[in-house]
């Protein structure tokens, strides 16, 4: 597992910032883990050397309902999230996470369960079984709302089925209260975010970027997104920045700023 020695540096100072101070776990955003060619699609190869990565430097995995629970949060954490529930995740993901005593929140379409992404451009991909949720909830993972027909919030006509609904479709599967959500696209306005939060959940996962903390409302909680282009050192240094750009012009402002100020503090 090749990191760049600046970047392992970095990383090892990184997660020790308690939320209540702005910056809590990384949320990291997920989609399809295989080998097809999209912006969205991981292959479980590189999936794995993140965990792996993950794990040798003694960061912590959580689920997104952990956020809200009101326990006190461990240093060095981030959180999996996996949008819509492809079922390519369940051998590419889940099962691998699993072994290594890990936790994740999958955020599922609750009316394309055990049927196809109509909402992709393109062939419609496969789904995750009602079979394969019980499973990864009795594993520990949770399982979360991403609506119930992936539609643009915004532009949605039936904002309460499609939070409420959804929620209740996902409770009837598990038998467990659901208390997170991700909007779909990241798109939401304040009528969608009412109908969240009216219809009982705790914790909502947006699109913007930066770590748990950045926002007093947790149902405008951020996530960073992991693409198939990231290197293993890019991926390191999402978790030490918390954002999706974190190239190495990133990394140079990032280090004369740094270099700026103690200059001032010594003067």
């Amino acid at each position: 597992m090749y990191v760049d020695p600046l970047t392992r540096r970095l990383l090892r100072g990184a997660g020790k910032v308690p939320s209540n101070q702005g910056r809590g776990p990384v949320v990291l955003m997920y989609h399809s883990i295989s080998q097809e060619r999209s912006r969205w699609a991981l292959p479980q190869k590189k999936f794995l050397e993140q965990i792996r990565l993950l794990a040798s430097e003694g960061w912590t995995t959580l689920c997104v309902r952990d956020l809200v629970g009101g326990r006190p949060l461990p240093e060095r954490a981030a959180v999996l999230t996996f949008d819509d529930g492809y079922s390519d995740n369940f051998n590419g993901a889940f099962l691998p996470l699993a072994a290594s005593g890990m936790k994740a929140t999958w955020f599922m379409v609750s009316g394309a369960v055990g049927k196809g992404s109509h909402w992709d451009a393109g062939e419609p991909m496969k789904m995750l079984e009602r079979v394969q949720l019980l499973e990864m909830d009795k594993a520990g993972m949770e399982i979360g709302s991403h609506t119930r027909t992936h539609p643009r919030l915004t532009e949605a006509r039936d904002l309460k089925g499609e939070t409420a609904g959804s929620k209740e479709d996902i409770e009837e599967i598990t038998g467990k209260p659901v208390v997170s959500f991700a909007y779909p696209y990241g798109l939401l306005d304040d009528k969608s975010v009412k109908a969240v939060r009216a219809a009982g959940y705790r914790a909502a996962c947006t699109t913007r970027t930066g770590w748990f903390g950045s926002e007093r409302d947790a149902l405008l909680i951020r996530r960073v997104a992991v693409f198939p282009e990231d290197s293993l050192s890019a991926f390191a240094r999402k978790l030490v920045f918390a954002d999706n750009e974190v190239s190495w012009s990133r990394m140079t402002r990032y280090m004369a700023s740094r270099f700026r100020a103690r200059l001032g503090l010594a003067g």
